[in-house]
């Protein structure tokens, strides 16, 4: 939250309902990420079968939908906003954070279901 700049303007309410709600939508995106690789590429026998195409088409899709959710809601909508610490990747303008997050924890997750 400190790299947004709800952490120096909101409320303690306000700040709770944006990570709730922020938290609240990852899991969803996750979930429908999830959901929509494995009808488009899935096996009846997964996570046995075609994990690791699973995987990265569920990581692909949730960092493209953050991507294109951070433009919209940072550029067009102005929802939400960046502080001066929030490094911003070049070209595309996407947080580094949120684009972490897309990538270090779904690896994270997809890692810990492969474990035996």
């Amino acid at each position: 939250m400190p790299l947004y700049t709800i952490w120096r303007s909101g409320s303690a309410g306000e700040i709770v309902f944006a990570a709730t709600h922020c938290t609240g939508g990852d899991i969803l995106i996750a979930g429908a990420c999830l959901f929509g690789s494995l009808v488009a590429i899935g096996h009846t026998q997964w996570p046995r079968k075609n994990f690791r195409h699973v995987a990265g088409l569920t990581i692909a899709t949730g960092l493209g939908y953050t991507i294109f959710s951070e433009w919209l809601n940072t550029e067009i909508r102005g929802a939400w906003a960046y502080t001066e610490f929030m490094p911003v990747l070049p070209v595309i303008g996407t947080g580094l954070s949120p684009f972490l997050q897309w990538i270090v924890l779904p690896v994270m997750a997809f890692w810990w279901m492969s474990r035996d």
